[in-house]
């Protein structure tokens, strides 16, 4: 007979001859599989007729969920579509209810589920979520402890190291801002899972490096997706983009034109031709060997930084703060230096990586009450963490990643009656900063 149980984040599977997905392990003698592959190992089987013993799964008893929640109807759309394979990814803007997407699909499947999402900050928000929903005592998997319940949320990070004795624990798998799981590390997460239903929830799905084609392989690709533009006025505000362009100061223009041109000047003379993030990683690596590389690394990145941090920015900037008064804010940066700036000119509260959680926490609860009406950030308000509704952002630096670009426009679009959001972009003249804005564009869909 074949037997088949859980070791250590494998499936030791004994037979006589080869299963499908199975490797031969010579140090204990007996095949193994990945835990992705559980599934269609079952299927093959029992379809074959052969003689089986299951000791795989040690699932964690749960109660029958109770739910009441009501779907927009596109919500309802993006489930019934994931319920026909119940797998695969539903792509929806910052603001469209992934969460409550997820949450429905918990009660309908009413299997052990693991929701895994990025940051401390998701863990609180999944949790607080299930029990007002569901009534239940939700588990957490994280740096500040472990545990475990029918129904339990976990970081990446843990899920990561525990997949060893949790892999077999759970039916259904929830990957919160699922473009992070194709990442090195992150990927063995779902492969460790011998979980057959597999849903991933992100506003972002494509990565600039490629790896969201992984998702395909891990949990069934992409399913459904709706745009900004055919939720805005009726689930999103509606909202306008606008863009100011200002110029450097002279003495900034001849320090940018001086570092750029050492940067241009290499490229020309090494006939080394940027067309892709993989050219300029490439570009990256040969500058620990070449010190000219290195120096035109340095004075590119001394350029970009003219650019992004112009002092005739902020000038822009307090134009924006007078026009819109009283309103709530959000003002994003590439950089911590440009936000600290920004906070001493303007006594506007900062939020960058460094700013200890409590602090963070008190600034966006000040934020939600009205105390703040604005607030700048570099980088850690884009995704994961709960920001309270804004109607106006301004980008007075960033990348040309269409992500970022999604997740900051995500941020003030959340609806109120008769709101019309504006999202700022600030751009400097003349400069590499004009094509990192054109990168950005035709995101909204």
């Amino acid at each position: 007979m074949i037997t088949l149980s859980f070791e250590k984040g494998t499936i030791a599977v004994k037979s006589n001859f080869k299963l499908p997905h199975t490797v031969w392990d010579n140090r204990v003698g007996c095949y193994r599989c990945l835990p992705l592959f559980y599934k269609e190992l079952m299927d093959y089987l029992k379809l074959s007729g052969l003689d089986y013993e299951d000791n795989v799964q040690d699932l964690i008893p749960m109660q029958n969920l109770a739910c009441n929640l009501t779907l927009h109807d596109y919500q309802k759309e993006a489930l019934n579509k994931w319920l026909q394979t119940r797998n695969g990814a539903l792509v929806l803007p910052t603001g469209a209810g992934k969460t409550i997407i997820g949450l429905k699909a918990i009660s309908v499947l009413n299997v052990p589920a693991l929701v895994v999402v990025p940051t401390l900050e998701l863990v609180q928000q999944w949790k607080k979520e299930l029990e007002d929903k569901f009534g239940i005592e939700a588990g957490t998997y994280s740096g500040e402890g472990h545990v475990l319940k029918p129904i339990t949320v976990s970081t990446y990070d843990t899920a990561y190291l525990r997949a060893e004795e949790l892999g077999n624990r759970f039916l259904f798998l929830i990957f919160d801002e699922v473009h992070h799981l194709p990442s090195p590390g992150y990927a063995n997460i779902a492969e460790m899972f011998i979980a057959p239903y597999r849903l991933g929830l992100t506003a972002t799905y494509e990565r600039e490096d490629g790896l969201h084609k992984e998702l395909e392989r891990l949990i069934g690709g992409k399913v459904y997706e709706i745009g900004i533009d055919k939720l805005s006025g009726k689930h999103l505000a509606e909202y306008t983009t606008r863009k100011i362009v200002t110029d450097l100061t002279e003495e900034e223009r001849e320090e940018y034109e001086r570092y750029h041109a050492i940067f241009t000047e290499f490229l020309k003379k090494k006939n080394f031709i940027l067309k892709s993030p993989k050219d300029f990683r490439l570009l990256v690596m040969r500058s620990g060997r070449d010190v000219s590389a290195r120096e035109a690394l340095l004075a590119r990145n001394k350029a970009r930084g003219i650019a992004l941090n112009s002092t005739t920015k902020l000038h822009a900037l307090s134009e924006i703060l007078n026009n819109h008064f009283g309103e709530r804010m959000i003002i994003f940066t590439e950089h911590n230096s440009l936000v600290y700036a920004i906070s001493k000119e303007f006594l506007i509260p900062a939020i960058t990586h460094t700013t200890q959680k409590e602090e963070r926490a008190e600034i966006l609860n000040n934020f939600r009450e009205g105390k703040y009406t604005v607030i700048v950030t570099s980088k850690v308000l884009e995704e994961g963490i709960d920001v309270p509704e804004a109607s106006v952002g301004v980008i007075l630096s960033g990348s040309g990643s269409k992500r970022e670009y999604k997740q900051r426009l995500g941020r003030i679009l959340r609806k109120k009656e008769e709101k019309l959001a504006i999202l700022y972009e600030i751009i400097s003249k003349k400069t590499t900063e004009m094509g990192i804005a054109r990168r950005r564009k035709n995101v909204t869909g």
